[in-house]
């Protein structure tokens, strides 16, 4: 690659501030937030408009170079790093909302529009942008887009793909098109479906419709204390079975709990074995009769206490609490690994057992934050990158516990996508026939293969290894 004819070309379409070359400055996008696996790009290119992307894609296309869309990098399974060199596009300067249209429960926005800023540019009016990553004060809707993000709330309100009417694309060739319409109901294949949580191997989205939900009437949040993870568990399935549906249902186990309320000082008991977060919501009237069948079940399953939020501020703290529980676990150690694995709500005593008895066998410590409600677990494995054989072990453990929940009838993700940290082990969970139904996907929008590349899909030396555990599970 000719990176100086490139650049020069490249600015020409978008401004010379807008393309990053040098060495020094490229190290930032090295890596997304799975900092286990890096690469140094060869040159990133942040466009303004959507004009601009679609030069600069035709150029990209023309010269057969590899790219990958990017947004704000909080992506955990390495989806927005080149692989063997290429270019970064960036999407974040496309941050702007284009149309808020009330009326219709909807608006326009752009890739870069970070997902908290949604909701606060309607909430005055009595609505929200439902999805809610952890990371949404930094992710970005194209990246939510990309790896149909979740979120606490979607156990109730759905993950992303439920909230989004369209988007408008630039095709790998450069070509400018809609996916889907601007209602909900829309004729012929579910190409929008089909996009949301491709994870940038389809297009690069520039524009998208998406839905605005009406924000409850009325909240109930409670803080469930135990002494037993394995009594938290089953107060979950006991909640979930009495016909209650939470808008949210979130664990944290003693370790978890011990960097939370070092960093936030919230009140977290430090001798608990775990707590759950419980949020009802909906209309005021019923409300109250929800809550008391949840203290119920809790007190049926042993909780040693539940505490009730009567204010804004006591549930926002918790909120608070839950949403950066991640970034308190750099207390713990200098880096951590977080996992994504999905099994049924029925099987989270197995797995939550084996996730302990993992770390024990690998000597790593493991603390557990996670969607309990629909049985996203989020284990996260602590390590010192500055130690190889640390790291190796934490690898081993991360590999191990998603190898479980796929024999427990789960999944190998739930909202972190595949990207380049799980694609060896999607053999476990798809056959040759399923894998090759879905490259035939892929190649029908990305046909030259130069939209984030040598992603998703396993590797030879991936399938290789998967076929000796195979072959192993089977003595």
């Amino acid at each position: 690659m000719e990176l100086n004819h490139i650049a020069e070309r490249l600015k020409k379409i978008a401004g010379n501030d807008a393309v990053i070359h040098a060495s020094n400055a490229l190290i930032a996008y090295e890596c997304d937030a799975l900092t286990v696996d890096r690469d140094v790009p060869d040159m990133v290119i942040m466009p303004r408009t959507t004009e601009q992307v679609v030069e600069i894609v035709k150029v990209l296309h023309n010269e057969q170079i590899p790219f990958v869309p990017r947004g704000a990098g909080t992506g955990l399974s390495g989806g927005a790093l080149t692989v063997g060199g290429g270019i970064i596009l960036s999407t974040t300067r496309l941050n702007q909302i284009l149309n808020v249209d009330i009326r219709n429960r909807r608006a326009l926005v752009e890739p870069g529009v970070v997902n908290l800023n949604i909701t606060k540019a309607v909430q005055a009016q009595g609505y929200h942008f439902a999805p809610d990553p952890s990371s949404q004060g930094a992710c970005t809707v194209g990246g939510n887009i990309n790896n149909n993000s979740g979120g606490p709330h979607t156990l109730k309100y759905g993950v992303t793909v439920n909230h989004v009417l369209s988007v408008q694309v630039v095709l790998p060739n450069g070509e400018l098109v809609w996916l889907g319409g601007e209602s909900d109901s829309n004729p012929g294949y579910d190409l929008t479906g089909a996009f949301v949580g491709s994870e940038g191997t389809f297009g690069v989205v520039v524009k998208a419709w998406v839905k605005l939900t009406r924000l409850p009437a009325a909240h109930r949040t409670m803080l469930a204390v135990f002494d037993r993870a394995e009594d938290a568990i089953s107060t979950i399935s006991e909640i979930i079975a009495a016909g209650i549906i939470p808008a949210a249902l979130e664990m944290l186990d003693v370790m978890a709990i011990k960097a939370v309320e070092e960093a936030f000082n919230v009140g977290l008991p430090l001798d608990a074995g775990a707590v759950l977060i419980i949020e009802l919501d909906g209309l005021e009237a019923g409300l109250d009769s929800q809550m008391e069948r949840v203290l119920q079940i809790c007190r049926e399953t042993n909780t040693r206490e539940v505490r009730h939020a009567t204010t804004d501020s006591e549930r926002g703290r918790l909120w608070t609490a839950r949403k950066r529980a991640f970034g308190a676990l750099g207390r713990l150690s200098p880096n951590y690994l977080t996992q994504d694995g999905v099994v049924p709500r029925t099987k989270l005593p197995q797995i939550m057992e084996y996730v302990y008895s993992v770390g024990e066998k690998y000597n790593v410590g493991v603390a557990n934050v996670f969607h309990a409600g629909d049985g996203n677990t989020h284990p996260c494995i602590l390590y010192d990158e500055s130690d190889p054989d640390s790291v190796n072990r934490a690898l081993q453990a991360s590999t191990d516990i998603i190898v479980k929940c796929i024999e427990l009838g789960g999944s190998v993700t739930g909202e972190h996508g595949i990207g380049i940290e799980k694609q060896n082990l999607m053999p476990l969970m798809f056959s040759e026939d399923d894998l090759n139904v879905m490259a035939k996907v892929k190649s029908a929008f990305n046909p030259d293969g130069l939209l984030n590349p040598k992603k998703v899909f396993p590797t030879n030396k991936g399938c290789i290894e998967i076929a000796g555990m195979r072959k192993a599970a089977a003595l």
